[in-house]
C-alpha cells in the first residue's frame, strides 16, 4: 500500500511509522487513521517485525491533535464514510486490542488532544525536550474521547488525571515523567537513536515472550487478581508450546546468544 500521510520504515525486526503532515503539526483526519490502521495491522501479522516505534516528522509536533479545519470544512457526508471506514477497518491504535506487538512513542514536539491520546496507546514513551502534553479539546467544543479519559484514570492516580482532564493542564515532558507517562526526556536530536535504543533492548527477549507479556498485562487489567492468576491466555500456551521456550534455556546451557524464532 502507498501511503500519502505516514512514513514507513523497516529496520530487520524494527517498524518506524512516522506522522506525515508537518503542514498541519501532523493533526490527525479519518484518512491518517486508516493508514495506521493499515500499518499497524500488517505489523501484528507479519512475524518478522517484532517492536515498532510511532513518531512524528518535524521538531515542532508528534501531532497536535483532531485536524479542526478537515472537521470545519468536510462535509458531513464525507465525514461519515470516512469514518466508517476507520470503524470498519477496527485497526486505529487508541483501539486496536489486537496488537501484542510493543510500541514506543517517541513524542518530537506537541502532543495535543487526539496526539496526546495516540501516544497513550503505546507501550512506552519517550519524549524530546521540548515535548508538550495537553488534552485542551473542551476549548473547542470536543472531549478526549479517544482513551485520554479512561488511560489517565488508569494509568494516574484519580486527582491527578482529572486535574489534566478539567483544566487541559499542559505538561513538559519532565513533569511527564514525574507523573510517570514518560519513560526518559533527551534532546530532540537524539529522540529517534534512544527510541531504537529501546526496542533493540527489547528485542534481546524472545519476541513471543514479549508478546505474551503484553497480552496478560492488558486482558489481565480487566479481571481481578485472582482471575488473573488463574486465566488461560493465548498466547502464553502457544508460549509454552513454543521453540523460543526451548531455545532460551538451550542457549544458555550452552553458553551462546539465543536465535528466536518468535513461534
Amino acid at each position: 500500500m502507498d501511503y500519502k500521510h505516514i512514513i514507513v520504515e523497516r529496520k530487520e525486526h524494527l517498524l518506524i511509522v512516522r506522522l506525515n503532515r508537518p503542514e498541519v503539526l501532523n493533526a490527525l483526519h479519518p484518512y491518517i487513521q486508516l493508514e495506521l490502521g493499515h500499518v499497524f495491522n500488517e505489523f501484528e501479522d507479519d512475524p518478522n517485525m517484532w517492536v515498532a516505534i510511532l513518531t512524528g516528522e518535524g521538531e515542532r509536533a508528534f501531532s497536535a491533535g483532531f485536524d479542526l479545519k478537515w472537521g470545519a470544512t468536510a462535509s458531513s457526508e464525507e465525514q461519515r464514510e470516512a469514518y466508517e471506514k476507520v470503524r470498519i477497518q477496527g485497526g486505529y491504535l487508541i483501539r486496536n486490542f489486537r496488537l501484542t506487538k510493543p510500541l514506543i512513542a517517541a513524542v518530537n514536539g506537541l502532543a495535543f488532544g487526539g496526539g496526546f491520546e495516540l501516544a497513550l496507546s503505546c507501550d512506552l514513551l519517550i519524549a524530546a525536550e521540548n515535548a508538550t502534553f495537553c488534552l485542551p479539546e473542551p476549548m473547542v467544543g470536543r472531549i478526549p474521547s479517544g482513551g485520554g479519559i479512561h488511560r489517565l484514570v488508569r494509568y494516574l492516580p484519580y486527582h491527578t488525571a482529572m486535574d489534566i482532564l478539567l483544566t487541559r493542564k499542559r505538561m513538559t515532558a519532565r513533569e511527564g515523567v514525574e507523573l510517570g507517562f514518560v519513560k526518559k526526556v533527551v534532546p530532540f536530536d537524539q529522540l529517534l537513536e534512544e527510541a531504537e535504543k529501546i526496542a533493540n533492548l527489547i528485542m534481546e527477549g524472545s519476541p513471543l515472550a514479549v508478546r505474551t507479556i503484553k497480552q496478560m498485562a492488558i486482558d489481565g487489567l480487566q479481571m481481578t487478581l485472582k482471575e488473573a492468576l488463574f486465566a488461560s491466555f493465548p498466547l502464553f500456551t502457544k508460549f509454552m508450546q513454543s521453540h523460543d521456550f526451548r531455545e532460551g534455556p538451550k542457549a544458555f546451557a550452552e553458553k551462546r546468544k539465543p536465535v528466536w524464532k518468535g513461534e
